[in-house]
């Protein structure tokens, strides 16, 4: 459980970094920003629920 909300901020993070080497612009950073994090944890979640799925008959 500890590791999982390691998640959010790293997450935040990388989003921020990644698109503020692509723009100058802090309101345009910030909006891509926040539709990267949303992204990255929708993609998260996914991998979450299949490995669920997965592991159930084990």
């Amino acid at each position: 459980m500890m590791y999982t909300l390691n998640l959010l901020p790293l997450a935040a993070v990388v989003s921020l970094i990644w698109t503020a080497t692509r723009y100058e612009s802090t309101p345009t950073i910030m909006r891509k920003s926040v539709r990267l994090f949303l992204q990255i944890l929708f993609f998260m979640a996914l991998i979450l629920v299949g490995l669920f799925l997965l592991s159930r008959g084990l």
